[in-house]
């Protein structure tokens, strides 16, 4: 939740905003809404935060206030942000086949890994950043199951359809272990 560009002209929003990603960072700092307005409500954050940061406890963000609510921003959005995704970089065309090694194929190989789990049709492959049998087994299984061309090959197709999959799963089994707890 970074503050919109449209809140460069509005510091009060943009403070609001900042105290909101450190509350949900750390819920022990109460939730303030970016309204625009410094009302009570951001006065008792402000304060919150400035006891809580060894600040005096006043409830008006001076310019030390402030600096160390930006400087607490940027780790707590970080950490309440997605993950950033990664993205690999293929030539149009490029095809990575049986033999081939690259450290993209070893993301493969951890993204099948964690698929087999849930999927009988997708063995799990080896780890060893190589396009060897048991990954191509492994591709081939996925293939299926995503009604793509079955070759083995990794390729922009494969990895488009791998990557989705992937994270469809990730999102149910989040789900599932947090109804299990």
């Amino acid at each position: 939740m970074r503050p919109p560009e449209s809140f460069v002209e509005q510091p009060v929003r943009s403070l609001q905003t900042m105290l909101r990603v450190i509350s949900e960072d750390d819920n022990s700092y109460p939730t303030v809404v970016p309204d625009g307005v410094y009302g009570p409500g951001t006065m008792n954050a402000v304060s919150a935060f400035q006891r809580k940061n060894g600040l005096p406890a006043t409830g008006i963000t001076d310019q030390p206030t402030w600096e160390t609510i930006v400087e607490k921003y940027e780790p707590a959005l970080i950490r309440i942000e997605n993950a950033e995704p990664i993205q690999i970089i293929m030539n149009p065309g490029q095809v990575y086949r049986r033999g081939d090694a690259s450290p993209y194929i070893y993301l493969l190989q951890s993204m099948l890994t964690q698929l087999s789990r849930d999927h009988a049709a997708i063995t799990s492959p080896t780890h060893s950043g190589i396009l060897d049998e048991a990954t191509a087994r492994s591709l081939s299984g996925f293939q299926t199951l995503a009604a793509l061309p079955v070759t083995g090959e990794f390729d922009k197709l494969t990895w488009k359809h791998l990557v989705q999959q992937y994270q469809l799963n990730a999102h149910q089994n989040i789900a599932k272990t947090q109804t299990d707890e």
